[in-house]
């Protein structure tokens, strides 16, 4: 890997994790394109930490309130009608399906289920969902109205994410618009439900990977560029993204999803062997 290298993905990275259009796709994808050699998992958990604190300080005064009100439900041992109180326990239980699948499957995805293929069928299959729920979804509900029910359902379909292309964006926030959630609450609940397993499963690897005997200063240098830049483009691209769905649809999104599976799968079959 080059130092460019690791800005160009950490780019890839901002974007395409708050986009709905899967960054794991992207992060495989990219490398082929430009024939790389495959960066690994532990970099794409790196990529995965600047998003993670993209989102911490993105939303810093909502996890300050949240923060305040787990604590506080902690010592009156209740949670009552308080929103900050409630989402933080949903976020808490959304949190659950998603971290015991990557805890239990993480070995399964990285050696079965990142073929171009998979990415070109779940990219199409699930653009098509977003697209349904888009057009069908209600829209007259917003965060205040979360429910348990809802954010479990977010959360056990979060765990599909980790299959490459069907992005856990894109997967969580076609869930909440199926429920008849506004976009703006249905994206800004996806993205909170993702810091706490992107946070832990970054921890996870950093600790592994930063004890390594095997890991030089110059790979060092690589995973804090990545992180770096994944961070700050997807701060800006948090920001762009919950402007944009206030007054526009999910159809470009849709519209790239389908287009990028179709010309893939057309790749495929006209590859020679």
């Amino acid at each position: 890997m080059e130092l460019l290298q690791a800005i160009i993905l950490g780019i890839v990275q901002g974007f395409s994790e708050f986009l709905p259009i899967s960054s794991s796709a992207h992060l495989i994808l990219v490398p082929a394109i430009f024939d790389w050699q495959h960066h690994g998992i532990a970099f794409d958990v790196a990529l995965h930490a600047g998003t993670a604190v993209a989102i911490l300080l993105y939303f810093r005064k909502t996890w300050v309130e949240l923060t305040k009100a787990f604590f506080d439900s902690l010592r009156e041992r209740k949670i009552n009608s308080q929103l900050d109180r409630r989402l933080t326990w949903f976020i808490i239980l959304g949190t659950i399906p998603g971290g015991v699948a990557g805890w239990l499957g993480k070995s399964v995805i990285e050696e079965n289920l990142r073929e171009p293929w998979i990415i070109a069928v779940t990219s199409i299959f699930f653009g098509a969902f977003l697209y349904l729920a888009d057009v069908f979804g209600r829209k007259d509900r917003d965060l205040e109205q979360i429910r348990a029910g809802d954010s479990l359902l977010i959360g056990l379909l979060q765990a599909v994410a980790l299959i490459p292309g069907v992005s856990r964006s894109g997967i969580t926030i076609t869930t909440g618009l199926f429920q008849n959630f506004n976009r703006r609450a249905a994206a800004e609940f996806s993205f909170l439900l993702s810091a706490p397993i992107v946070v832990g499963a970054a921890l996870k690897e950093g600790l592994h990977f930063f004890h390594s005997p095997d890991l030089s200063s110059q790979e060092l240098l690589y995973f804090v560029v990545g992180v770096v830049t994944s961070a700050i483009a997807g701060f800006f691209c948090i920001r762009f993204f919950l402007r944009y769905v206030q007054t526009r649809s999910m159809l470009p999104f849709v519209i790239y999803r389908v287009a990028l599976g179709i010309l893939l799968l057309g790749y495929l079959r006209f590859l020679p062997t």
